[in-house]
């Protein structure tokens, strides 16, 4: 069993104890839809721990609206052909919802270190991925609940035994079950690393003495209501300022200011040949990218009118419209709104071998949602380092990451919004926003 674990003592009065915290447990779910504060409870452990048992008595006590339930089981092959963490993004709740999650991110660290014979190096980076990624939502406010139940391996047998017995229990022990109580130390030896190298401050770990399932039961009503109880007494949900100094590091890039537009590569003349050869190019590049199933994240941001849309026509007429997709990104619908901003850009990443394209992107936190005070000032200055964490991952997991910035200068942004205002047919082009914005220039 696991050094840290927390055991029974001799006391029988679990079950009565349990029941006091029934009541509490189901008034803090509706607390926390209050307060739009989103929980996540993760139940890892043993096979034949218990988990379902537990899940089970804990969703009773929970209005069925506000809670979901989530079963990580093995990434299918489309879900391999992603970022790894994309399928744990998407599922993350809404503000003031709850996840109870049964297996998680987690089966990607212990398990596949000793069933897929992971390398340290790609163990090491999956265990970033996690930290990272809990940190993230933490700091957006989610409280992250980690339960592992631990048992012996004397009595993970026993329980394996016990289901085979009836028909209609032994198809739950499967020949992984068995080869994990085989291999119990070696298996064990690799949730205690995990443990450790994943218990963080904002996503602690609870280890749980499961051979008593009454006390298990105690144990997670208890930690669940202390954890809750805690984050809502909380002033806020956002930590410090984050420094950034040590980890978003830039090339040395010019102002803006400083950009020289008056340099033509291509004249006018030479333009449209030219245009049509690249195409050509990037056209078979984009099958090759295919056959070698490499993804692709091509990201515009740039000044209104600068001429995002017609470069991103230009970049689509070239490429396979079965392999790509264009994603406008305007202000957050309240689906994106009720969830972690990178959530909607997550959603949207291409599988391997395809292409997106973001008109607008996750950079629209650090300059229109601070700008204009659409966020708190706290969580825009933590979006540098999210962002840069975000990127990484992608890079990480073979993305291949192309980004423009599409500048032009006042002058010319008034020709064209006027320009808009004066074809009707590039009208609706033109906002009340965009003028709002153009005020904002410097």
């Amino acid at each position: 069993m696991l050094k840290t674990a927390i055991h029974a003592s001799s006391s029988a009065d679990y079950k009565e104890k349990s029941k006091a915290l029934r009541d509490e447990l189901s008034a803090l779910q509706l607390k926390m839809k209050e307060k739009s504060r989103p929980a996540i409870i993760v139940f890892e452990g043993w096979g034949a721990s218990g988990k379902g048992t537990l899940i089970a008595d804990t969703i009773k006590l929970l209005d069925p609206r506000f809670f979901k339930v989530v079963s990580a089981v093995e990434a299918t092959e489309t879900e391999k052909r992603y970022p790894r963490m994309k399928r744990y993004f998407e599922n993350i709740p809404e503000y003031g919802k709850l996840c109870v999650m049964d297996r998680s991110w987690y089966r990607e660290l212990a398990a596949a270190r000793c069933e897929e014979d992971i390398s340290e190096k790609e163990y090491l980076r999956r265990v970033r991925s996690v930290n990272i990624f809990e940190r993230q939502l933490t700091d957006d406010g989610y409280v992250i609940i980690k339960v592992f139940l631990d048992i012996s391996k004397e009595e993970q047998k026993k329980r394996f035994d016990k289901l085979e017995e009836s028909g209609s229990t032994s198809w739950r022990v499967t020949s992984k079950d068995r080869r994990q109580n085989k291999h119990y130390e070696r298996y064990n030896d690799a949730f205690e690393d995990m443990i450790s190298k994943t218990n963080t401050e904002n996503a602690p770990w609870y280890v749980i003495d499961a051979q008593d399932k009454q006390f298990a039961r105690f144990m997670l009503f208890d930690i669940v209501t202390k954890r809750l109880s805690a984050a809502l007494e909380g002033e806020t949900a956002f930590p410090a300022e984050a420094d950034v100094s040590e980890i978003f590091r830039l090339k040395k890039m010019p102002k803006l200011s400083e950009v020289t537009l008056s340099d033509k590569t291509v004249s006018p003349e030479e333009y449209p040949e030219r245009l049509k050869e690249l195409q050509k190019e990037l056209s078979k590049l984009h099958g090759k990218l295919y056959k070698k199933r490499i993804p692709v994240v091509i990201a515009f941001e740039g000044w209104d009118a600068a001429g995002k849309g017609g470069a991103i026509k230009r970049l689509g007429s070239a490429l396979d419209p079965r392999g790509y997709e264009a994603v406008p990104i305007a202000a957050p619908n309240a689906a994106e709104k009720s969830r972690h901003y990178l959530w909607r850009f997550w959603t949207h990443l291409p599988k391997d071998g395809h292409i997106t394209i973001f008109d607008r992107t996750w950079y629209g936190r650090v300059m229109v949602e601070r700008l204009e005070g659409f966020t708190p000032t706290e969580r825009c200055a933590m979006a540098y380092r999210e962002i840069d964490e975000f990127e990484r991952e992608l890079c990480e997991s073979g993305v291949i990451i192309i980004k423009f910035w599409v500048q032009i200068d006042k002058d010319e942004q008034l020709r064209r919004f006027n320009d808009r205002m004066n074809t009707p047919e590039k009208r609706w082009k033109i906002t009340d926003e965009d003028w709002r914005n153009r005020e904002k220039w410097d």
